[in-house]
This record gives structure tokens, sequence and C-alpha cells, in this order.
């Protein structure tokens, strides 16, 4: 591009406590209005290099070369005051985890104003009139009720919308996005992401988006820099280096993204786990002279799930998912309806009921905040052994650290959760479910969190624990991508209600029912090409009922998905 560069860092490397090098070498240049992509790795020192820019890096790392100019103004020395004049007014940041960004004790209304006071300071109605208007641009159906709101009364993917609002109403020079869309489902990524290039695009803002998702930086990106253990390894045009990659990481990385493999024969046995017309209801809450309404999570839901299958739950946000696999692990009192284990029904009392909860283990989302962090691997995975009267403590010993070897972490079993890297204690909970050798798994968004070649080790390892035990498995995920590789068959659910169900080749090539194709036409995927590259291609064309294909780094207009009601409520 002609013209001065906005944003241009020179040889920036960065280490922590002087010894571990974090950032080698990082070079960048980034020009008004362009849009680049950062992907990688954990650990690959994508989000240290962004942050870096705003000299928001941890205390413990330190720069140790480097200059970073925006707007011809050298940031490295910058003086403190200068720098703070620059944050928010000039240089926005979208980080990962809304919630743990906004203020949960402060109105979403003073969050949004806090900005305005410091850097534009205009008067108490103008800066009013600026946050309502941004409200409406990014959605909100009742603005006025936002302001007076809190952050916990709002849904991931609203809250991740405050926080573009947030940034976006000084007009920033360059956003930041970290990870804007992880864990946020199909339909919300997508409106929150053209949301995001409608705002930049209409300001004139450049887009440093740092993300594991590749078929979202193959969308919305000029530029790709592709990094491992703190340098860039590659670097070049969207589309020409998804299509062509040079450096053998690169190739890694594509190769890692989830592809459909052939279904396997599950055969016709009488189903594992039968749901038969399940409802559940959520109490209102409780105030002082009464009680707000309650919500009804589950309607009249029945499913089957036969000897070693994988049935996929997919849906948006809301739509009833984790609600339907916490009932059927026994975490949540159905209203109405029954489970059946083996033709049996599930009656919540007596050695049945101890049965039925030693054959049916859970997998949760996040790994780190269901393990315990004040006991180590080893005493964890073997906590469900100890009502096993059978065995004594060396075979329960030995049952542990083969399950150590068959999930990949042998001779880890005396550290801590903290310890480990979030792939690896994914691989904990694996193996903490499958110890006993249960009849059915419930995996609940098991890789959502993880990047894409620690998604495919430990999809691979679920398979081939899942192979080998022969347990049936209920999976439920957001990822389209990762259901297409993993599910015999596919169940899709909204409002509570399982709208369409069947084969996966068959949900995913033929989808009948309006939400699925909604669905299916909101995330695009890589498709892998002869010459060793990948291509842009929409699983399913909203507009014309068929598949459709676009190039990487397509630029086109964006095609938001009709008929999705934006709701305020979580």
């Amino acid at each position: 591009m002609s013209g001065p560069p906005l944003v241009a860092i020179r040889d920036l490397s960065l280490e922590i406590a002087g010894e571990m090098r974090v950032v080698d070498r990082f070079e960048l240049t980034i020009h008004p209005g362009e849009m680049i992509g950062i992907v990688g790795e954990s650990g690959s020192g994508k989000t240290l290099a962004a942050r870096s820019i705003m000299r928001l890096a941890p205390p413990a790392v330190r720069r140790v070369s480097g200059s970073i100019a925006f707007e011809g103004r050298e940031l490295t020395t910058l003086p403190l005051p200068a720098l703070q004049a620059l944050r928010g007014s000039r240089i926005g940041m979208v980080f990962q985890e809304p919630m743990t960004s906004l203020n949960p004790s402060m109105m979403l209304g003073a969050q949004l104003e806090e900005g305005l006071k410091l850097h534009r300071k205009p008067d108490e109605g103008a800066r009013r009139a600026a946050i309502l208007d941004m409200l409406r641009k990014v959605g909100m159906e009742d603005p006025q009720a936002v302001l007076k709101a809190y952050p916990h009364q709002f849904s991931g993917g609203m809250r991740q919308r405050m926080m573009l609002a947030s940034v976006m109403l000084l007009q920033p020079a360059l956003l930041i996005a970290d990870e804007p869309t992880t864990a946020l489902d199909a339909l919300v990524q997508r409106e929150v992401l053209a949301l995001m290039v409608d705002l930049t695009r209409a300001n004139g803002t450049a887009v440093l988006m740092i993300s594991h998702d590749l078929a979202m930086v193959a969308r919305y990106t000029d530029r790709i820099l592709v990094m491992a253990q703190g340098r860039i390894v590659e670097a070049g045009k969207t589309g020409d280096l998804l299509a062509h990659p040079r450096q053998a990481y690169t190739s890694s990385l594509l190769g890692a993204m989830p592809r459909r493999l052939p279904a396997g024969d599950v055969g016709n046995g009488a189903p594992v786990i039968e749901v038969r017309n399940l409802v559940v209801d959520y109490p209102g809450r409780q105030r002082l002279l009464k009680r707000d309404a309650g919500k009804r999570a589950l309607e009249d839901v029945s499913l089957a799930v036969r000897p070693g299958e994988v049935v996929a739950v997919v849906g948006g946000s809301g739509s009833g998912k984790t609600t339907l696999g916490r009932a059927i692990a026994g975490m949540l009192r159905p209203a109405r309806g029954e489970i059946l284990y083996k033709g049996k029904p599930v009656v919540r009392r007596g050695d049945a009921w101890r049965d039925y909860r030693f054959n049916c283990q859970m997998v949760f989302q996040d790994p780190y905040s269901s393990l315990d962090p004040r006991m180590t691997i080893e005493a964890i995975i073997g906590e469900s052994l100890r009502l096993n009267c059978g065995s004594g403590r060396s075979e329960r010993r030995e049952q542990v650290h083969e399950m150590l070897r068959d999930v990949g972490l042998s001779g880890l079993g005396a550290r801590y959760p903290h310890e480990l890297s979030g792939g690896q204690r994914q691989r904990v909970a694996i193996a903490r479910a499958v110890i006993r050798r249960p009849a059915f798994v419930i995996a609940d968004e098991p890789v959502s969190a993880l990047d894409v070649t620690v998604r495919a080790q430990v999809l691979e390892l679920l398979a081939a624990l899942q192979r080998r035990y022969q347990f049936s498995c209920l999976f439920i995920s957001h990822d389209l991508g990762v259901v297409e590789q993993i599910a015999n068959r596919v169940l899709v659910m909204q409002n509570g209600r399982i709208v369409e169900q069947g084969e996966r080749d068959a949900i995913f090539d033929n989808p009948r029912h309006p939400y699925t194709r909604l669905l299916l036409s909101a995330i695009p995927t890589l498709e892998a090409t002869e010459q060793g590259g990948v291509r842009l291609k929409w699983r399913y064309d909203q507009s014309t009922g068929t598949d459709a294909d676009a190039g990487p780094g397509d630029s086109g207009p964006e095609r938001r998905p009709a008929g999705v009601p934006l709701k305020q409520g979580s």
C-alpha cells in the first residue's frame, strides 16, 4: 500500500525473566484500513507481540530489542501519560473473554461512558446520544435498557458486542482483536465478525486479528502472519499463503483442520441410552415478594444412542445442548420424561443409580475449572476408583498409570493442573471420565478453546479411546468442522427442541430444516486442494440452497444470516 504505515514494528524481541525468548525478531507493518491476521499454536507469541503495541505485556515480559512506531511516534519510549492518551483513543483492543474484561459490578452504561469521558469529554447529552447510537449499530433492540443492565445479564455473544461498542465508540485508528469469537456458536461468530468488519470499514480502522480459527482468518483478512515459538515462520497475502504454503509448519497447521472421515459402522444394537419426551425447567429468580417466571430449557426431547455410536448435538447458545447432557448425566432433575439405560428406566436410588452414575461420565468444557487445583493429576484420575472395592491400592495405581500412558501423559502424574497446558488438562479430564470403562461418555465442548493442532490431537485421542473401550458418546459442540469429523449421527437443537436429526452425511449434505441450513451457512471451512494448500468453502449457501465456494481471502461483501433475532438475555 502507498503512504506511510499506521504501525511499524521492527526487530521486536521479548523475554521472560531474562531467560526464555518468547518473541524473536518480530516485524510487522500495518497500513490504514488493512486487516491482518496472526495465527499459530498456543504459546507461539501471537498475543504478546500484539499486546506489546499498547505496552500491555505482563510485568515479567521484558523487551530486549526492537521498535514500535504508531503514526510515526515511537511507543517503546513514549512517556506513560502520552501512551495512556493513545490507549482506547487511537488504539483499541477487544479481548478474548469479555466477561473478564467487563466490570461485573458496574452498569454497562457507565462502562461505555468511561472512554468518552476520558478521551473525548463531550457533554453528558452528547455522550449518551453517541452510546445509544452505537448500541443500535451493534444490534441492541432496547439500548435504553442496556444502559442500566449488568454484564452477567447478557449472553457471551452480546457481551462481545458490548466490547466492540465500547472500543468503536472512540473510533480508533487500530483495533487489536484477540480471539474475538472463541467459544461462540457459529451464528453468533458470524454476526460478531460481520459487525466488526462493518464498524471498522465505516471508520477506516485497521484490524490486527489474533486467532487459531484459520477459516475465520481466511475469510476476513488481507494478509496473514504464521507464528511458531515466537518467530514469524511465514507471511503473505491471505489467498496466496493458504493456497501455496511454503513452510512445513504452515502445512501442518492446515493439515490439522477438521475433515470429514468415513463414518464407522455402528450396527443396530439396542440403545445404551434412550431419552423419551424429556422436559427440563429452570426456576425463576426469587425476589423479595415473588419469584420471576422460570424458563423451559428442554421441551419434549427424545433420542437414542446405540453401542459404540457418537451422536453430536449442535445448535446456538441457549438451544439446550448442555442442559440435555447434564440431565442425562444426572446433574439436573427433569420435570417430565424418562431416561433409560440399557432398556431400563434410570431410578435415582439404590444400586441401579450407583451403577448408572459409574457408567455415565462427563467431560466438561473448561477442564481448568473442573479439576481440583489442590490435587495431583494422579489423584484426580484415580479419584473415581476409590469406590472400586474389588481392587487394592497398588492395582488402582497401576490402572492410573496405564490411563496416563493411554492419554499421552506418562510421567506427569505428580504435577498439578496449573502446571499443564490446556490440551494436557483436557487429556486429564478425558482420562478421569474413561478410567472406569464407562458405557457412555458425554463430552461437552471438549475442544472449543484449543488451538488447531492441539484440538486435532485431542480429537484423535478421544476417537482412539472410543474405539479401544467401545463406549458410546454424546458429543456437544458448536464447531461444525469438529462434528463433521467425529460424529456418526447429528441432532440439531433450537430453543430446547430437536428440530432435525439424522446421519451425519445427510445433515451436512442435504439439510432440511431452515435452522440447520442457517447454521451450515454461517461459517466457512477450509477444503484441501491438490496443490497442498486449502481453499475457502461455504458448507451450505443459504441463498441458493447448495454448496458454495469462495477463494481464500475473499473480500466480497459479507452475507449475514437472515432470520435470527438478536436476543439481549442470556
